[in-house]
């Protein structure tokens, strides 16, 4: 584990409604699981900024990966039984997503080709930026797994620049969005 892992492992830790949700996540025990996105990285910029761990946490997105069955039933029977998991207000505010079948949805709402995926650690390739390309899952052990496929340098550094290899039509307002909240940041153009 590098520097970077380390702190960004000592950040998520100091986040209690974070590790509950990692804990219950757990016990889940779904197929290749991943805390990803917001919930990881709006955590490090609330620490670099001095703010609340949950400053502008709208959601924890929990990533699984199962090509087993990627009928929206399968995928819904999952969702409900993770939200039965968790008691208010995290029920309404985790969102369970099977990998394995976004590319059956994400053209037609986003109106860009989405290639099958491998496994959830290939998803965060996917995302619109470094930055958000992060993911985290606890291990049976206690051990924290970090997966950030361009690494944690833009992260720690605050910096939200597009995803090197595979431009997305959202970033500017996915930017913006993200400035008006961490105005700390900074954007490099698409």
């Amino acid at each position: 584990m590098n520097e970077f892992e380390s702190r960004l492992e000592a950040v998520l830790r100091a986040a209690p409604s974070l590790m509950q949700v990692m804990e219950t996540a757990r016990e889940l025990a779904l197929p290749d699981w991943l805390i990803v996105s917001g919930a990881v990285y709006q955590r490090v910029f609330n620490h670099l900024t001095g703010r609340d761990p949950d400053y502008g946490i709208k959601d924890y997105d929990l990533a699984y990966f199962d090509a087993s069955d990627i009928s929206y039933e399968a995928e819904d029977a999952v969702i409900r039984r993770a939200a039965a998991a968790f008691e208010p207000p995290l029920r309404e505010q985790v969102e369970a997503r099977n990998q394995a079948r976004v590319h059956v949805w994400f053209e037609g709402k986003f109106g860009e080709p989405y290639p099958p995926l491998s496994c959830s650690a290939e998803a965060l390739e996917r995302f619109v930026s470094p930055i958000f390309a992060v993911g985290a899952r606890l291990g049976l052990d206690g051990r924290m797994v970090i997966i950030a496929p361009f690494g944690l340098d833009d992260l720690f550094a605050m910096r939200l620049r597009p995803n090197p290899i595979r431009k997305t039509g959202g970033f500017e307002r996915t930017a913006a969005n993200v400035k008006a909240r961490w105005p700390e940041l900074t954007v490099e153009p698409s």
